[in-house]
C-alpha cells in the first residue's frame, strides 16, 4: 500500500510536526502509514536576504508572499510526486468540513502552503491550481496551525490511524451530526447519574436514544448543520 504523503512549505519550518508528532497520527508516521517532509520557502529565494514578500501592488499594509519563489519551492515538491494536489491555507477557500477530509483522505496525500504577511499572490494559486482551505471564520498568524489541524482530520481517516473502523462512523460530522454525549466510571459523580437508557443492556435502545441525542444535541447547538441535515435528509427520501 502507497504511503499518503504530506509535503509542507513553510518558512518555519520548525513548526512540525508538532502535535502530528504525537499520539494517533505520530505512531501512524512511525509505522510508514503516512509520510511528512517539511520544506522551507526561504531555501528559494533569490537574494542573499533570502526574502519571500514583497510590497503589494497599489498600496496598502502589509507584505505578500512571491509568486516566484512560492513557484519555485511548489514545482520542486511536484517534480517528486506529480501526483500530488496543490492546497493553500487561506480564509477565502471553502471552510474544511469531515467530506473534504475524507476526499483528501482518499488521494495520493497533499502539498500544503502556508501563507504568511497579507496572504499569497494570486497568480501563484491561479497558475499552480491550488485550493484554497479555511478551517475557519477566524484569522491566523499564518498557515501553519491550519495545515497541521487539515493534515490531522486527513492522517487519523487513514486505514490502520484508529483501531475500530466503528470510532469512525459514529464521530461527528460522519453523518451531518454532532456525537451524542459520551459517560464513563463512576456511575454517579456529584449526584449526577449515567442516562438510564445507558444501563439497560440493550443495544437498540440505546443506539436509539444515542441516535435521538445526536439529533437534539445538533439542533440546538448548530441549527446550521441541522438545517443542511434536515435537507439531505429530504433528497434522499428519509425522515430524521
Amino acid at each position: 500500500m502507497a504511503i499518503w504523503a504530506a509535503k509542507v512549505l513553510t518558512i518555519f519550518p520548525e513548526a512540525f510536526p508538532g502535535p502530528l508528532g504525537v499520539s494517533l497520527a505520530g505512531r501512524a508516521r512511525a509505522a510508514g502509514i503516512w509520510s511528512l517532509e517539511v520544506t522551507d520557502i526561504r531555501d528559494f529565494a533569490k537574494d542573499k536576504h533570502r526574502s519571500v514578500d514583497d510590497a503589494p501592488f497599489g498600496g496598502g499594509p502589509g507584505m505578500v508572499m512571491r509568486a516566484d519563489v512560492l513557484a519555485a519551492a511548489f514545482d520542486a515538491l511536484r517534480a517528486e510526486e506529480p501526483s500530488l494536489p496543490g492546497l493553500a491555507l487561506s480564509p477565502a477557500g471553502a471552510l474544511l468540513t469531515q467530506a473534504t477530509a475524507a476526499r483528501l483522505a482518499g488521494g495520493p496525500g497533499l502539498i500544503l502552503v502556508c501563507g504568511r504577511y497579507e496572504g499569497l499572490d494570486q497568480r501563484f494559486l491561479e497558475a499552480r491550481e491550488v485550493e484554497e482551505i479555511s478551517v475557519g471564520d477566524y484569522v491566523l498568524s499564518g498557515g501553519e496551525p491550519a495545515a497541521i489541524a487539515v493534515l490531522d482530520a486527513c492522517v487519523r481517516l487513514l486505514p490502520g490511524v484508529v483501531g475500530q473502523a466503528a470510532s469512525l462512523a459514529e464521530e461527528s460530522f460522519e453523518e451531518g451530526l454532532l456525537e451524542y454525549p459520551h459517560y464513563t466510571r463512576p456511575e454517579v459523580w456529584e449526584g449526577r447519574a449515567v442516562p438510564e437508557r445507558l444501563l439497560s443492556g440493550h443495544h437498540e435502545r440505546i443506539a436509539a436514544w444515542r441516535r435521538g441525542e445526536a439529533e437534539r444535541i445538533t439542533r440546538e447547538k448548530r441549527p446550521d448543520l441541522w438545517e443542511r441535515y434536515l435537507a439531505r435528509q429530504k433528497k434522499i427520501g428519509a425522515r430524521p
